[in-house]
């Protein structure tokens, strides 16, 4: 099969390439590659979408299905013109925040989603959810219901986590802050959270090409409830120091971040307009053909991946040591 990735050289792009090279496919990239490298035995095409004539060097050529991930609806609808006609099946790399309604649980493909993007370039992430509508609808048009697949992911975890999200947690056990190796922990008892491994997503997004699977799937892992996560990624980090739960309000007044982002806590959301964002219906890509490994094994790998790297450096999401050491201190005299 030959298989056009649009990108390809950043965390997931990079992880669908090398998955389609390794079951035997021929992959090319079209991506600028200021992420790094392509993959070894993945073909790379320079090329900036943002500038004229950037699919000039791979729409002369047929292939079986180009992966797109953009977020721009400009790229979006550039890229569906030039390979319509030369591409068979296309698959969409989308997200789940197309969706109007994040305060309810399993909400399934059905559900009413934001308004479009109307213009060709998103500016900033608030309009993130209204970018990735436009582009859905630039893909519908020009494939079709019967040559596309939208992967509306949820979120992606696993080894290269360059956002620190799923990192954070099982190496915050394993390299505890405080003193006595007490780690700090929203309460938040009812919280769902959705992991999806990249392997398992890059897998998948090759075997939905490979298959011509069209439709429209939430593609998220298993509904896992906050404190059963952390239970995970303690145990794979074999933490055996305290727990200390901080009351969700508190930790607001103190100023601490929901989800990621600098003195956040990752995967934790305490607004209530977002609450089931991680716990979407994905019975559907289930039935479709889905496997994903266990939760465990996941952060097990993320953490042996996160021990790799500078521990010094600047996180995307979490708490810094200073930071947690001061919360906790805080929290005690409370």
């Amino acid at each position: 099969m030959r298989i056009l990735v649009l990108g390809g050289t950043a965390w997931l792009g990079r992880c669908i390439a090398s998955t389609g090279v390794r079951l035997g496919h021929e992959v090319t990239c079209l991506a600028r590659g200021f992420s790094g490298d392509p993959p070894e035995g993945v073909t790379l095409v320079r090329a900036d979408r943002s500038q004229a004539g950037a699919y000039e060097a791979v729409a002369g050529e047929t292939w079986d299905v180009a992966v797109d991930l953009t977020r721009q609806p400009g790229q979006a609808e550039g890229a569906v013109a030039a390979l319509a006609p030369r591409a068979e099946f296309f698959v969409f790399v989308s997200s789940g925040n197309v969706y109007a309604d994040h305060s309810i649980a399993g909400q399934d493909e059905d559900g009413a989603l934001l308004p479009a993007l109307e213009n060709d370039v998103m500016e900033s992430m608030e309009t993130y959810g209204q970018a990735k509508v436009a582009c859905e609808r630039h893909v519908l048009r020009a494939f079709g219901k019967e040559r596309s697949a939208i992967m509306r992911v949820g979120l992606i975890g696993g080894p290269g986590d360059i956002f620190d999200r799923t990192g954070y947690w099982p190496l915050r056990f394993a390299r505890p802050a405080g003193t006595d190796g007490a780690v700090l922990v929203p309460d938040a008892p009812h919280l769902p959270t959705q992991v999806i491994d990249v392997r398992d997503l890059a897998a998948w997004i090759i075997e939905v090409g490979a298959r011509a699977v069209a439709g429209i799937f939430n593609v998220a892992g298993e509904t896992v409830l906050f404190p059963q996560h952390l239970e995970v990624a303690r145990a794979v980090a074999g933490h055996t120091g305290p727990v200390v739960r901080a009351d969700q309000r508190w930790l607001l007044d103190q100023g601490v971040g929901e989800w990621m982002g600098e003195r956040s806590l990752p995967l934790w959301l305490a607004d209530p307009d977002w609450i089931a964002f991680n716990a979407n219906d994905n019975s559907r890509v289930r039935g479709a053909g889905l496997t994903a490994r266990p939760l465990e094994e996941t952060l097990k790998d993320t953490l042996a991946w996160e021990l790799t790297r500078d521990p010094a450096r600047t996180r995307q999401a979490g708490l810094s040591d200073d930071d947690e050491r001061t919360l906790l201190h805080a929290l005690s005299r409370a």
